[in-house]
């Protein structure tokens, strides 16, 4: 189980990175200047705060995935890692209209990959909680 939070750590760490090329990627400089100044502002701090949460999640279980496996508080912080993760999931499929990937090649492999990766990171953090 060790090696399943290394690797989810290192997982983890490369999708808080990944955040780095949104505003290039998704045309920020143009797409956001149509929002007032609040609106674009937390739309570029929260995904901030989510990457920085992300990478976090992922020092926190390449660091400390004995204590995570092994005590009840690490079992604690396993359960709040499954719930949050488990969230992310149903937002894959309730919160994103699937307008945004059906029909295109590479937004339906996006889709699929993020969906098992949310699926895989649930289900490890709850197996976790329940061992």
């Amino acid at each position: 189980m060790e090696f399943q939070l290394n690797t989810i750590g290192y997982l983890l760490i490369m999708l808080s990175l990944i955040h780095i090329i949104f505003p290039k990627y998704f045309n920020w400089k143009e797409e956001l200047n149509h929002l007032s100044l609040i609106n674009k502002q937390v739309m570029q701090i929260h995904t901030f705060f989510i990457a920085l949460t992300v990478l976090l999640m992922g020092i926190l279980c390449v660091t400390s995935a004995t204590e995570i496996i092994t005590t009840p508080f690490g079992k604690k912080i396993s359960f709040g890692l499954g719930l949050f993760w488990f969230c992310r999931l149903l937002i894959q499929f309730f919160g994103y209209s699937s307008k945004l990937w059906k029909g295109k090649i590479f937004e339906t492999i996006v889709h699929i990959v993020f969906s098992t990766l949310w699926i895989y990171l649930s289900y490890t953090f709850f197996k976790i909680t329940l061992n």
